[in-house]
């Protein structure tokens, strides 16, 4: 008897050609180009991208269906980046590094890299949040660390009060509105970790 060939599951991605991928990658540095010599998001349309790549404007629409799907396409490439430096990158964010440090070292570059992107996550939709797959990437790797640290209690929840913080409309509030300095925030969040592992 014949196998049946498996059906892809809900959340698999589509297999991508190769000359998609590249047409893909290349729209991307094309985006981000823009928004480097911008200065910011505003002026980057999809007709824009489109010129830059030298491509018609139809292929950059076919890619991404909307503006929001090219911003939430520019900000899973960065995510993607700096989810390779928590998995491989060097320590204390990367492996190595003892289980608190790694944490401390995640919440800095968490707050960072949200503050870098806030304009970017607003602009790709979902209500000024990052992807499900984002979070929940961050999540398990908070989990992760509380575990190596053998804090007990209900870790989802504990990971999802450490989280919380560092998120565009709290981490906006307290720096943007408020006006607070980005170490005071961090000092905050540190100490929140502190009284969580003890």
């Amino acid at each position: 008897m014949t196998e049946r060939p498996l059906l892809p599951l809900l959340h698999d991605a589509p297999v991508e050609r190769a000359d998609a991928a590249r047409n893909r990658a290349a729209l991307l540095e094309a985006a981000g180009r823009l928004i480097g010599r911008c200065g910011g998001l505003e002026r980057v349309t999809m007709e824009a991208v489109a010129a830059e790549a030298g491509v018609g404007k139809g292929t950059v629409f076919r890619r991404f269906d909307s503006r929001e799907g090219l911003m939430a396409a520019l900000l899973d490439h960065s995510e993607t980046a700096w989810q390779a430096s928590v998995i491989s990158g060097p320590p204390p964010l990367g492996p190595g590094a003892p289980p608190l440090d790694r944490l401390l070292a995640f919440g800095r570059s968490r707050i960072e890299a949200t503050l870098l992107s806030a304009d970017l996550i607003r602009a790709a939709g979902r209500a000024g949040t990052r992807s499900y797959a984002a979070y929940s990437f961050v999540a398990m790797h908070v989990r992760h660390l509380l575990t190596e640290l053998g804090v007990s209690g209900d870790l989802p929840l504990l990971a999802t009060a450490l989280l919380a913080p560092l998120e565009v409309p709290v981490l906006e509030q307290q720096v943007r509105v408020e006006g607070f300095a980005v170490e005071r925030v961090y000092a905050a969040w540190a100490d929140l970790v502190h009284r969580v592992v003890a």
